[in-house]
């Protein structure tokens, strides 16, 4: 479990730390960046938001609130709250035109910086739950590395980054957005600061 844990904040550390990130879109307080590697695409969500950086933490750490601001999560309950810092929950999601509903099982980790310059951390990973097998009413899907890196800009405003590593699974979720046919990446970050603010 304690590695389980480390790797998971280990592996998003590292992805927000790649060099070759290429900014895809800017808007006022949402930048869009992507990062392709061999057949892994990597999308980071840079949003400018006007609290401080322990609010947002306390708020994206927490994702029992997701549902507020995020429309693709449908339902969200805590299945086992393994340590103060580690959480394991299941998230099903709303299906998309043509695909059957998704459901995921999830590890989220959350971090304080050790030092000040460091970011607030806030890691997601798919784990196996013998207690939640797949069920056939959803397509059990994975999430490799995802989560939020938050920056402290000043006592009132922040930087939030969501950091996503995209598999097949939750490709049909992108796809239309990255092709610039669906705006759902900037609604969601949209969405997400007002939800924040």
């Amino acid at each position: 479990q304690a590695y389980l844990s480390y790797s998971n904040i280990a592996a998003l550390t590292h992805l927000a730390r790649k060099p070759g990130w290429d900014i895809t879109k800017t808007l006022d307080n949402v930048k869009i960046w992507t990062h392709e590697e061999g057949a892994v695409l990597s999308f980071k969500v840079e949003m400018l938001v006007k609290v401080p950086s322990q609010v947002a933490f306390s708020l994206l750490s927490d994702f029992s609130l997701r549902q507020r601001w995020d429309r693709h999560f449908l339902t969200c309950k805590v299945l086992q709250a393994v340590s103060e810092e580690e959480k394991i929950y299941h998230v099903t999601s709303a299906p998309m035109t043509g695909h059957e509903p998704r459901d995921f099982v999830i590890l989220v980790s959350q971090r304080q910086p050790c030092r000040p310059q460091e970011p607030y951390t806030v890691a997601v990973r798919s784990v196996t739950l013998r207690a939640v097998p797949p069920s056939p009413e959803f397509c059990r899907s994975e999430i490799l590395c995802a989560g939020f890196q938050i920056h402290s800009n000043s006592s009132s405003s922040c930087t939030v980054c969501y950091f996503h590593q995209v598999t097949s699974g939750v490709m049909p979720y992108l796809a239309a957005n990255l092709t610039g046919s669906s705006k759902s990446i900037e609604d969601t970050a949209l969405e997400c600061i007002k939800f924040l603010e």
